[in-house]
């Protein structure tokens, strides 16, 4: 069982993609500015990202170097650590994919639709990893769980 520190520390890492997923709710929060309270969470990780040149990338190595490939650090937060950066290179590939073929079309209501299921779905995916790192227990997504053990 995984201490609280670790629980912690697990679930802050799941705010990083949580952070650059916030993109596509761009028209949710427009639309329902309630759901604006979502964005809190991930503040910290803006600011360090936007504050210091290269922050997702000086992000990246330190969470890569320090977490996942030390092993002094417990299996338990290295996976969910490796897993967090997994689904940031995900979002990351996707929000490129947007950028590059639907820019031109940017408040269509097809992009508006996909968008909108897209953010929801993350936030589903997310809020799974960040409640399965409270209750100690690894998040089992597949595809992604299983790429993560197997680097591990």
């Amino acid at each position: 069982m995984p201490s609280i520190g670790a629980k912690i520390l697990a679930v802050l890492l799941y705010m990083i993609p949580w952070s650059d997923s916030l993109i596509f709710a761009n028209h949710l929060f427009i639309q329902y500015p309630f759901l604006q309270i979502i964005q809190l969470p991930a503040i910290p990780i803006i600011l360090i990202e936007r504050s210091i040149p290269f922050g997702s990338l000086l992000l990246f190595l330190a969470i890569f170097i320090g977490l996942v490939r030390n092993n002094k650090v417990s299996y338990f937060l290295r996976f969910n650590a490796l897993q967090s950066l997994l689904i940031n290179i995900g979002i990351i590939i996707i929000s490129f994919i947007f950028q590059i073929i639907f820019g031109s079309f940017t408040n269509t209501l097809i992009i508006r639709t996909f968008s909108s299921t897209l953010s929801i779905s993350l936030f589903s995916v997310l809020f799974y990893c960040v409640w399965s790192c409270t209750q100690g227990n690894e998040p089992d997504l597949p595809g992604i769980s299983q790429a993560t053990k197997m680097q591990l």
